[in-house]
C-alpha cells in the first residue's frame, strides 16, 4: 500500500471514529462476562446496530446468522464471543454483488462524459462537485463545471469559489438564468475544447416539488442535443448524518430521476456511518463516493471492504 493509499485509509478510519467507537463500546458492554447468547443479548445487539443506522434488514440478517452460529458453537470466553460477533458482522456487511467504480484516472467510456449531480439543499452537493472536479483534474482529465443551480441565492458564487479551488473552469449565466441553457453552453464548450468531463450542478429544492423534476428532465433533454447519450451518470448526494431520512429522500428522487449512483457526505461527524451500507442494500444502488472530511481531497471512491474494516475497527 502506497503512502497516499495509507493516507486515504487513515482519513476513512478517522471519519468513522464515532460510529466505530459506538458499535465496539456497546458490543463490549453486552459481551462483558458472557460466554453465551440469549434473547436479551440479541435484542440489545439489534438496538446497537440500528442505532448506528446499519438498517433493519441488514441488522436482522446479522442477528439471524449469529443465532445460527450460537446454536452450533460454544464460547469459552468473552473474547471468543466478541470475535465471533465481529466476524459475522464483517461477513454480512461484505455480502453483496455491488460493483465498485473505477479510479479517476481510468479511461472514460464517452467524451465529454456528462455527470449530473442531484440532491436537496444542504447535503454537500456543491462541495462534492468541487471534490469530484479536483480528483478528475488531478488524474489528468480536463473538467468543466456547469452552474445550473440558478435559483438559489449565491449558489453560483459559492460554486465559483470551489471551482477555483479545484482549478477547473466553470460555465455560468448568473442567478435566475435558464438552467438548461447553462448546461447546453457547458456541454457545447466541452465538446469544442475537447474536455473529458462535465459536472452539472442542479437546483436542490425539496424532492416533492414537481417543478424541480421537470427542470431536471429538461436539462437531460438539452444535454442530449450535443451528446446523444448524455447524461452518462446521475449521482444523488445524500447527507450521512440524516440517517434513515437519507434513504427516504433517495427513494423520492429515484421515482423521478434515473439515479445511477450515490455520494454519501459528512461521514466525519456522525455516529450513524452504517447508513452507507443500509442505503446501498435498501435501494439497490451503488454508493460510488463518500465524503470523509471538509478538505477538497476528502472525497473517496467507496471501497466496501475498507469501509467495513474501518467501521468495525479491523
Amino acid at each position: 500500500m502506497g503512502f497516499f493509499d495509507k493516507l486515504k485509509l487513515s482519513r476513512l478510519k478517522e471519519g468513522l471514529t464515532k460510529t466505530r467507537e459506538s458499535i465496539r463500546e456497546n458490543i463490549s458492554r453486552i459481551t462483558q462476562g458472557r460466554t453465551d447468547i440469549d434473547e436479551e443479548f440479541l435484542e440489545e445487539l439489534e438496538n446497537i446496530l440500528i442505532a448506528a443506522d446499519v438498517g433493519v434488514e441488514t441488522t436482522l440478517s446479522i442477528v439471524d446468522r449469529i443465532t445460527e452460529k450460537a446454536e452450533k458453537e460454544t464460547y469459552h470466553s468473552e473474547d471468543e464471543l466478541n470475535g465471533m460477533l465481529m466476524r459475522v458482522m464483517e461477513e454480512m456487511l461484505l455480502d453483496t454483488s455491488e460493483s465498485h467504480p473505477v479510479d479517476f484516472d481510468a479511461a472514460l467510456p464517452a467524451k465529454p462524459y456528462v455527470i449530473l449531480i442531484v440532491g436537496v439543499n444542504g447535503v454537500g452537493k456543491t462541495t462534492s462537485i468541487a471534490k469530484l472536479a479536483h480528483n478528475y483534474n488531478k488524474a489528468g482529465k480536463r473538467v468543466i463545471i456547469a452552474a445550473a443551480d440558478t435559483f438559489r441565492a449565491a449558489a453560483v458564487q459559492q460554486l465559483q469559489i470551489w471551482a477555483d479551488r479545484a482549478g477547473v473552469p466553470m460555465v455560468s449565466q448568473g442567478q435566475n438564468a435558464d438552467p438548461a441553457s447553462v448546461v447546453f453552453d457547458a456541454v457545447s464548450s466541452a465538446a469544442a475544447k475537447g474536455a473529458d468531463v462535465v459536472l452539472v450542478d442542479t437546483a436542490g429544492r425539496l424532492h416533492n416539488k414537481a417543478h424541480l423534476m421537470e427542470e431536471l428532465a429538461k436539462i437531460m433533454r438539452v444535454a442530449k442535443k450535443k451528446v446523444p447519450d448524455a447524461p452518462h451518470e446521475v449521482l444523488l448526494v445524500l447527507d450521512g448524518t440524516t440517517g434513515q431520512n437519507a434513504v427516504s429522500q433517495a427513494k423520492e428522487f429515484t421515482k423521478c430521476v434515473n439515479v445511477t449512483g450515490l455520494i454519501v457526505t459528512k461521514l466525519d461527524g456522525t455516529a450513524k456511518g452504517g447508513i452507507v451500507l443500509s442505503i446501498s442494500r435498501e435501494l439497490g444502488l451503488p454508493v460510488k463516493y463518500i465524503g470523509v472530511g471538509e478538505k477538497i481531497d476528502d472525497l473517496q471512491i467507496f471501497d466496501r471492504g475498507k469501509f467495513v474494516g474501518a467501521l468495525l475497527g479491523k
